[in-house]
């Protein structure tokens, strides 16, 4: 069984993006692909109807991993080198795709609007009442980040296979860490690291004029 096959624990992913800033707050790729191979995890707990979204986390997870590995793999350290390398060595495709689809730039890319969905929606089940709709919390945190780029069949499928997620407390508990009142604690501790690493990239591709790469 693989790393990405094993159950999903929370502590995990608190671990990896607790590291995934230095002293400058440059964003470590092996830390941040660590913390995304937590959340692999936590996709394919919600079942076979996800395994589109997580196949597809999986295989830009891939991508940069072999950058990691690469020729270059000095470049690509942390989200700051790599932005300013392939930006600077013009790696990126910033109008259509062409040259470089699989850019480092814009793999990550797909993986931080992603990550937004499911910070809101985890932070959406951490301070929701007992008995809230986990379909409602996955939607809402869905039309407030990854709706915007996929089209409306995507968007359609996507929102039908809300409706087969389980309860909040079978949510909590398959966070792996204790009751269901301990995973909420431990979602309060995680979600601000979360966080912080996705509005420190977010800036980052802002500036860089980054956030729409086709």
């Amino acid at each position: 069984m693989s790393d990405l096959e094993s159950d999903f624990n929370l502590k995990v992913v608190l671990v990896s993006f607790k590291q995934c800033l230095n002293e400058n707050e440059e964003v470590l790729l092996d830390h941040y692909l660590a913390g995304w191979k937590g959340l692999v995890r936590f996709l394919n707990s919600l079942g076979a109807l996800f395994s589109f979204i997580s196949k597809d986390v999986v295989t830009k997870v891939q991508i940069v991993e072999h950058l990691r590995r690469g020729p270059q793999r000095e470049h690509y350290s942390s989200l700051q080198s790599m932005v300013a390398y392939e930006v600077g060595n013009q790696l990126v495709d910033l109008e259509r795709r062409s040259r470089h689809p699989d850019s480092g730039c814009r793999t990550v890319l797909r993986l931080h609007r992603a990550l937004r969905w499911l910070q809101l929606f985890l932070e959406g089940l951490r301070t929701s009442p007992e008995d809230a709709s986990t379909a409602a919390l996955c939607t809402d945190s869905y039309n407030a980040s990854l709706a915007a780029y996929h089209p409306w069949v995507i968007r359609r499928a996507v929102t039908l296979a809300f409706c087969t997620l389980p309860t909040r407390k079978v949510f909590l508990e398959t966070m792996n860490v204790g009751s269901p009142e301990q995973a909420v604690e431990m979602l309060g501790e995680a979600l601000p690291f979360i966080e912080h690493v996705y509005n420190i990239s977010q800036k980052l591709y802002a500036e860089h004029a980054l956030l729409d790469l086709p």
